[in-house]
């Protein structure tokens, strides 16, 4: 897997002060995206162990809210299969962080079996995530007046909420 960035003080892709993992590689390729040169499997820098060491200690001061996974596309499956071995580890060491992930897909296909980009992780990927922000960009439904997403299609879940119900549960729309 490779990255194209870390923000260690972002506030604008989740709630508090967090620290972001651009991931590279998307499939999807919103028209007008923000970041298109992150569609490219290959694109920055290759994530390594000494990468995921630096995550964990960028996320350690009591400031930092959590993390969250950005791209390009955290579900592609190749990007499931590494990011999972971070947020298990975030989990284990950091338990008090929360963590959100963007993704263009939506979660109802992340569940459905046979469904690409679903693989053996995506369970556990979803189990490990608090907030998912789900939905391909449309430039037609952009609204600069959203919280953490760029237009009216896409859906702020509340995962623990939703695990807890077994109800598809949404954050609350505060402006």
């Amino acid at each position: 897997m490779y990255y194209g960035e870390i923000k260690n003080c972002d506030i604008a892709n989740g709630e508090g002060v967090r620290v972001t993992l651009f991931v590279s590689g998307c499939t999807n390729r919103c028209k007008n995206c923000f970041q298109p040169q992150t569609w490219a499997f290959d694109y920055g820098k290759p994530f390594t162990e000494e990468t995921e060491t630096s995550i964990l200690e960028l996320l350690k001061p009591t400031h930092i809210n959590g993390l969250t996974l950005l791209g390009g596309e955290p579900f592609e499956p190749e990007n499931q299969r590494r990011l999972v071995q971070l947020l298990r580890r975030v989990r284990r060491e950091l338990p008090q962080k929360d963590i959100w992930g963007f993704t263009g897909f939506t979660y109802e296909t992340l569940l459905t079996e046979g469904s690409y980009p679903r693989c053996e992780v995506t369970d556990e990927m979803l189990s490990l995530l608090d907030v998912l922000v789900d939905g391909r960009f449309v430039e037609e439904l952009k609204d600069i007046t959203l919280r953490f997403r760029g237009s009216s299609n896409q859906r702020l879940i509340d995962l623990r909420t939703t695990r807890c119900t077994g109800k598809l549960q949404l954050l609350p729309d505060r402006r």
